[in-house]
């Protein structure tokens, strides 16, 4: 079985973000999960849609769980336009993802304008002892150019 690329996982997570740009159901992230070399689930931000819980992170893990059958994710992969806030660092923790891979970091997004922590993800694994790797900067660029989009929107609600 041939592995598939971070740039891939990436790609993907960034082509569900854009769905926002458009239908504005929360902020420009967009995540995918990837446990034995396939794609489980893709998903997006959709905290305006009424659940402050539903960031992209999130929503990825509950599709990847309920498509597996088990709460627990060994091994996975998790792909992410934004570094993972507090709460989705530890979604991640806790459902046993051995990897996050991100594009931005958080104090990317709290230029862009979002209510974000400060409180980085090489933090919460110090802190934590946490054993999830952690891998930065995976298509900066094109992640950067997702908010920058979504702060140029119009009509936009912030959160």
């Amino acid at each position: 079985m041939e592995t598939i690329s971070h740039r891939k996982c990436m790609e993907l997570a960034i082509h569900e973000a854009r769905k926002n740009l458009r239908k504005l159901d929360g902020g420009p992230f967009g995540a995918c999960v990837v446990k034995g070399g396939q794609v489980v689930a893709i998903a997006r931000n959709t905290v305006l849609r009424g659940d402050a819980t539903a960031h992209a992170e999130i929503n990825a893990i509950r599709k990847a769980c309920r498509k597996l059958g088990t709460h627990d994710l060994s091994g996975g992969v998790i792909y992410s336009t934004t570094e993972p806030c507090p709460m989705c660092f530890s979604a991640v923790h806790w459902a046993r993802i051995g990897t996050i891979v991100y594009g931005t970091g958080i104090a990317d997004a709290k230029r862009a304008g979002f209510h974000e922590l400060e409180i980085s993800n090489v933090k919460l694994k110090s802190v934590g002892r946490s054993k999830v790797r952690i891998v930065k900067d995976v298509l900066r660029p094109e992640c950067l150019e997702l908010l920058r989009r979504w702060s140029v929107l119009p009509d936009k609600r912030t959160y």
